[in-house]
């Protein structure tokens, strides 16, 4: 049985278990308590055939693995439904921190936000949070310096960001090949 942490901030690569993760405990959280709950934030936008099919996978596939989980789409206003959604009784999933940010960083309509102060407010509402939160994020500064300066400023931006949000949580676990390895808490 895994415990669950007031905070825990998932990171790996690309199918590296980090969802698969994040509703394990959100499970566990669910079948400790019948006056338990657990909330989804997805932060995905389906901007074209291939994202519809992925989310619709993704939601399908989630039913199956945590019934009972809710969940509500939220692309931009992160720390806003976090403090709705947060409760005591109430483990909130967030997924994923990276495509919120390429949400602030790259919007359809073209006009970027500075991702400074929105993971500020962030980080604010994780450590004012009334129940546990977990949230799930890709780790992409493992590799070559990327070409182009567009995308090297999106990576260093996402440092920065799992920088903050790895500080105001509790636990952080990083995932490579389905294996979690915890870097910070117990």
């Amino acid at each position: 049985m895994v415990d669950v942490a007031r905070s825990e901030f998932i990171l790996g690569g690309q199918k590296s278990g980090k969802s698969r993760r994040a509703e394990m405990l959100a499970r566990q959280w669910l079948d400790a308590s019948p006056a338990h709950r657990a909330v989804l934030i997805a932060t995905g936008q389906a901007w074209d055939d291939e994202m519809r099919e992925r989310i619709a996978r993704h939601q399908r596939d989630r039913a199956q693995r945590v019934p009972g989980m809710a969940t509500v789409e939220e692309p931009l206003a992160l720390a806003e439904a976090l403090r709705q959604h947060s409760a005591p009784h109430t483990l909130v999933v967030v997924d994923c921190l990276t495509l919120w940010l390429t949400n602030l960083l790259m919007p359809m309509d073209g006009a970027a936000a500075d991702p400074t102060e929105p993971a500020r407010v962030l980080c604010g509402a994780i450590e004012q949070a009334a129940g546990p939160v977990v949230l799930v994020g890709n780790e992409i500064g493992l590799g070559v310096i990327p070409m182009g300066r567009e995308v090297r400023a999106f990576v260093d931006a996402l440092g920065g960001l799992n920088q903050a949000v790895a500080a105001a949580c509790e636990r952080v676990t990083l995932m490579a090949a389905g294996l979690p390895l915890l870097f910070k808490g117990t």
